[in-house]
């Protein structure tokens, strides 16, 4: 078994958290995404954070551009392991 991770990238908290509820309904999921709030780096204003969305995909089963394709949908992206 492997730790495959998926990390999309969204503009703010919102979005976030309606991609991770959208990912439960497009994608056949086995636990619920995980949203970080990741701080960019010197930065001290809230508002200037991204939000991720961890994914684990141990069987490897999600595709990699599907992802891509769905996070665009929320002006986010899929950072590459």
């Amino acid at each position: 078994m492997s730790d495959v991770r998926h990390v999309l990238v969204l503009p703010d908290r919102d979005a976030a958290e309606e991609a991770a509820e959208a990912l439960g309904e497009r994608f056949d999921l086995d636990e619920v995404p995980r949203i970080v709030r990741d701080a960019l780096a010197g930065e001290d204003d809230a508002e200037d954070a991204q939000w991720l969305v961890v994914l684990r995909d141990e069987q490897e089963l999600l595709d990699p551009e599907a992802l891509d394709a769905f996070v665009g949908e929320w002006d986010g992206w899929r950072e590459e392991p």
